[in-house]
Formats: C-alpha cells, sequence, structure tokens
C-alpha cells in the first residue's frame, strides 16, 4: 500500500490539507497526519483544531518513508514548515529518492528555499513566488513537474488532491473515486 505524510504547523490552512488527507484516504493510502508543533492538536488558520495521527520526533525510521510527502499552505503554517529542521531533512531525503512531493499555496516555498524547483514548473499562491527559487512560474492552478506537484490554493484543493492520488495510484482510481464524490470537472 502506498504511504503519504502530511505535516501540519499551527496556522496551516485547513483546506489544502484535509482535502488531499480525504481524497487520498478515501482512495486507500496509507496516511499520517504528522504534528511538527511538539503537540497533537495543530490550529488551522481559520481557528479550525485538527488533531494529527502523530508527532514528527514520534515517526520511525520506517514511518518517515513514505510515496508522498504533502505540505500543505496557510500562514504561518508553511513558514513554519519551511524552516523546520526536520521536515527540510525529511523532504531533501525524499528528493534524492525521488518521491513525490507535493505543496499548495504559500507551502511550495519550503521547496524553493531548498533549491527543489530550479528548472522545474512551479506555482503558489500569488506573491511567493520570490521564494520559488529557479522555477518556471506557472499560471495554471495544478502543476506536476517530475516528482513534485504544486498548487495555488485552498480554491484547487480537490484538484491537488486527485493530482496526488493520481500520481500514486493512477486515472482509473481517480475517475472512480471523482464519480463516488460527485466531482464534477
Amino acid at each position: 500500500m502506498k504511504k503519504a505524510l502530511v505535516f501540519l504547523a499551527n496556522g496551516f490552512e485547513e483546506a489544502e490539507a484535509l482535502v488531499p488527507v480525504d481524497i487520498l484516504r478515501r482512495g486507500e493510502i496509507e496516511l499520517q497526519m504528522v504534528s511538527v508543533t511538539g503537540e497533537r492538536m495543530v490550529k488551522g488558520a481559520h481557528n479550525i483544531w485538527v488533531q494529527a495521527d502523530c508527532l514528527l520526533e514520534e515517526l520511525t525510521d520506517e514511518q518517515r518513508e513514505a510515496d508522498v510527502y504533502l505540505l500543505p499552505g496557510g500562514m504561518p503554517g508553511a513558514e513554519t514548515l519551511a524552516g523546520h529542521k526536520g521536515v527540510q531533512e525529511l523532504i531533501l531525503s525524499a528528493a534524492q529518492k525521488g518521491k513525490l512531493l507535493a505543496a499548495i499555496c504559500a507551502a511550495p516555498m519550503a521547496l524553493g528555499v531548498l533549491g527543489l524547483l530550479c528548472e522545474k514548473e512551479a506555482v503558489c499562491y500569488p506573491g511567493f513566488e520570490k521564494y520559488l527559487t529557479g522555477a518556471r512560474i506557472s499560471e495554471e492552478p495544478v502543476v506536476k513537474d517530475g516528482n513534485i506537484i504544486t498548487a495555488k490554493g485552498a480554491g484547487v484543493a480537490f484538484p491537488f488532491g486527485y493530482a496526488i492520488l493520481k500520481a500514486l495510484q493512477g486515472e482509473e482510481r481517480v475517475s472512480a473515486l471523482k464519480a463516488q464524490m460527485m466531482w464534477q470537472d
């Protein structure tokens, strides 16, 4: 079974985290919501509290291995993720292994500051392009370039989640899930 890690920091954008979490779990991806705050309860940007499955420091070496590493936006959540040493180490290790990296809204900055977007097409929330070092900025709402998926913001949380699921499980699985969820393109 494919595995996903979704990182949560206080101030994360709830829709950008929870819509992809819902899609991936429905798509039969083994998923852990991981708090980087030292507490399981994480406060979203719109004062919605979410209980993470675990703390980053609780992950075993085996649990740190995933098929996709997902970073939701929102402020200051995305900024916290971008500057968090533990998250940086996991993302760099995953990138070296060619694992899928997914970031939405302001969170692509975490990939940009690590130099992972150089010569890649990417997108982010307007105003954060300066953090996407070396990227070719797209106007598309969701962009996949190699092992990296980026998206503009909360309004494209569903297409973002479906793009991640497609990369992991294929178009047939996404089509079936879209029909089940009554999604209309």
